[in-house]
């Protein structure tokens, strides 16, 4: 599987750890930056062109997902999620792992660097990398309002105003 990784100055080393882990497992890493310690750097850029290859890769067709970090995770997770078709899930335990990919079936994940050890994190993206979307019609039905949403501004048959 291709995974696309972003991170800003606080998530560099985490970074650095997670290509190796990764590759090591026989994924294809692509690293979108930063690749040197910068403590004024801006994540959008690099977490937006994550979310974007993600997206492209899986529109034609490539096994590909993305994760993404900062400090807290918070703003990595709205800057991906800029990106029409990305659906980027903040993780902070397993059980969240676990949920966006079975309920959400996010394609990308905002991890806070700044808040937990590097193994779990490790734990935490294996775990998302290894759960499928089982395509439960309820949660197929709540994605496909998003991306209504996400390309008409209306999800059928609500009113929303705005």
């Amino acid at each position: 599987m291709r995974i696309h990784i972003a991170t800003d100055h606080a998530g560099l080393d985490f970074s650095q750890h997670l290509i190796g882990h990764l590759g090591q497992a026989g994924h294809d890493v692509i690293d979108h930056g930063p690749t040197s310690y910068e403590p004024l750097d801006d994540y959008p850029a690099f977490c937006i062109s994550a979310a974007a290859a993600v997206v492209a890769d899986q529109a034609a067709g490539l096994e590909a997902l993305g994760v993404v970090f900062g400090g807290s995770g918070n703003g990595e997770q709205i800057a991906a999620n800029k990106v029409r078709g990305a659906r980027a899930a903040l993780v902070w335990n397993q059980a969240t792992a676990t949920l966006a990919r079975e309920h959400n079936n996010a394609n990308v994940i905002a991890i806070g660097a700044r808040q937990h050890p590097i193994d779990d994190v490790i734990g935490f993206i294996d775990t998302f990398i290894a759960t499928p979307f089982p395509g439960e019609e309820r949660h197929q039905r709540r994605i496909d309002q998003l991306a209504e949403y996400e390309t008409t501004g209306t999800i059928a048959g609500t009113v929303l105003s705005s």
